[in-house]
């Protein structure tokens, strides 16, 4: 049953128990468990928040942060527009505020569990959630926000080794489905749509073949493959994102000298990566291991300064970097965080989404099909090499 709000005309509340619309498949008992689990533990972490700045309330408002606490549910309709759906936490329980013509969507699709959680549909024409609806904003707390959800939960790290293993997957399948006669575009289309058809959203596909191997952000054109390609995928399920790059050589060609100089300098930045790995660990801020990393450069043969040609990636999870890493910054390691760096130099890069364990360091964007060696102790990628 909907009762209605004093207030704005046309802005109703369900209360939790109320019936939604009919879930499309019946839910896993085991998954619902875990979220149930994981939704208390992510409400008991903001809650400690609010405490620590004695607050009442907060409302979540970025995807980042609603998708997380909804336990991945797709806070989106365009890829570049805002969340359809805000969370306002607060101590006697949860509001959910949701335009209404998405709610059912959203409440029947999305939602493995609405414990505690009020519902309140506000009309679209309407702002979601004025400043009025809590004490604080989570973007007066977003560090703070960043450290509650670093530590991946029960149900959040089986979702994203399933996520990580198909991402790979995915890259593996394209790369050894391409050929050098193959456009960029084709290959990305390639990637998308696997992507897509496994229930992943590709927020990111890069392509570059061997005449735009220079740019490190290659947005995908016409331009063929040619003899070496290099592969990036962001890729996102259940609010969580997995990155990863991947190399390909096709037959004995290219440049004269080139291919031993490449070869060369894709081994050292696995030991510029190696090191950075080595930095990771719980109680390191941030800041110290974006150090350790800007000087592998020099003592693995780069430039020095190469860091500043590239971001070098940061801790992963709800968002892209979740924060991306620069100098100084205090945001510390926690155990069970996920975290993507990405090193690179002219013609070299490596990226994967790696798990920090207190057993160390697991890699999560793994494939047994790809090519490895073994560098500190883990498996890392190499170019496949294809005829």
């Amino acid at each position: 049953m909907t009762t209605e709000l004093t207030g704005p005309p046309d802005v109703a509340t369900e209360p939790s128990d109320a019936a939604t619309a009919a879930e499309t498949d019946a839910p896993d008992p085991t998954a619902l468990a875990a979220s149930v689990a994981d939704r208390a533990a992510k409400r008991a972490r903001v809650l400690d928040l609010l405490g620590q700045r004695g607050a009442a309330s907060i409302v979540l408002r970025s995807h980042t942060a609603v998708s997380w606490y909804l336990d991945g549910a797709r806070t989106h309709v365009s890829f570049a527009g805002d969340p359809v759906a805000a969370v306002v936490v607060r101590r006697d329980g949860d509001e959910l505020r949701v335009f209404a013509n998405e709610a059912d969507r959203l409440l029947g699709e999305e939602l493995a569990s609405r414990e505690r959680l009020d519902v309140v549909r506000v009309p679209w024409h309407q702002p979601l959630a004025t400043a009025e609806v809590a004490e604080l904003d989570e973007s007066d707390v977003a560090a703070e926000l960043r450290a509650a959800r670093a530590s991946l939960l029960p149900g959040e790290l089986d979702r994203y080794r399933a996520l990580c293993r198909e991402v790979a997957e995915v890259l593996t399948d394209a790369a050894t489905a391409a050929d050098p006669m193959m456009s960029e575009r084709h290959l990305a289309g390639r990637l998308a749509g696997d992507l897509s058809a496994r229930g992943i959203d590709p927020l990111v596909t890069l392509v570059s073949g061997r005449s735009r191997l220079a740019h490190r952000h290659p947005l995908p054109t016409e331009a063929p493959l040619g003899d070496r390609a290099m592969l990036v995928v962001c890729g996102r399920r259940h609010g969580l994102i997995a990155n990863a790059t991947r190399w390909v050589r096709f037959g004995s060609g290219g440049p004269a000298g080139c291919r031993a100089d490449e070869d060369d300098a894709m081994r050292r930045i696995l030991d510029v990566e190696a090191e950075v790995l080595a930095a990771t660990r719980p109680g390191a801020t941030l800041g110290e291991v974006f150090t350790a990393g800007v000087a592998a450069y020099g003592r693995h043969g780069f430039q020095a300064d190469e860091w500043r040609r590239h971001h070098q990636g940061g801790a992963a999870g709800y968002a892209g970097r979740d924060p991306r890493a620069v100098p100084g910054i205090a945001d510390l390691v926690h155990e069970g965080q996920a975290f993507a760096w990405n090193p690179s130099a002219p013609g070299a890069k490596v990226e994967d989404t790696v798990l920090v364990t207190a057993g160390g360091t697991e890699v999560l964007t793994f494939d047994p099909r790809w090519p490895t060696v073994g560098v500190g102790g883990l498996p890392r990628p190499i170019q496949l090499e294809r005829e």
